[in-house]
């Protein structure tokens, strides 16, 4: 599969870009997103976690690395900003957190590549202008296949997961 776009033109259809993906999710999926300060990492994050029924606020774990959310399944969210080498990633439980029975979206996970599982699907986030937002699909194996055409094809197609 070829790198597909996706584009959201505010806040509220980023979050409702989230939620459409949350619907396709499996345990054991992860995403990495990559993007500038303010390009929308936590905000499509706020919208998977509406779609899985996570019920305390989700912001950004900048400051906790990891944060965990409950819901219909379990959101692992990271944010790898702040490590300064891969070995800190042991420190966090960070494989034993990818291979549990949840879902995680990996913030700055490019810093890491070697870190990252073979099949995972990796989300670049651009910011188009104050705030449309385009998100460059990179899936790297057969699952993330399936997710990102899932997802695109769901979006284009204006329907719900």
């Amino acid at each position: 599969m070829t790198e597909t776009r996706i584009r959201t033109r505010d806040e509220r259809e980023t979050v409702r870009a989230g939620r459409v993906l949350a619907g396709f999710l499996h345990a054991g999926d992860v995403i990495t997103l990559t993007g500038d300060l303010g390009a929308g990492k936590t905000c499509l994050v706020k919208g998977v976690a509406l779609g899985l029924a996570v019920v305390e606020p989700v912001t950004s774990p900048t400051f906790n690395i990891l944060v965990v959310h409950k819901g219909s399944l379990d959101l692992n969210h990271f944010d790898l900003y702040r490590l300064e080498r891969a070995a800190e990633l042991e420190d966090i439980d960070f494989w034993g957190t990818l291979e549990a029975d949840g879902v995680s979206f990996v913030e700055w996970g490019e810093r890491y590549p070697e870190a990252l599982p073979d099949d995972h699907l990796a989300v670049t986030i651009e910011i188009a202008d104050d705030d449309s937002r385009t998100f460059a699909l990179a899936p790297t194996g057969p699952r993330s296949i399936a997710l990102a055409n899932a997802w695109a094809g769901a979006l284009r197609s204006g329907g719900h997961a």
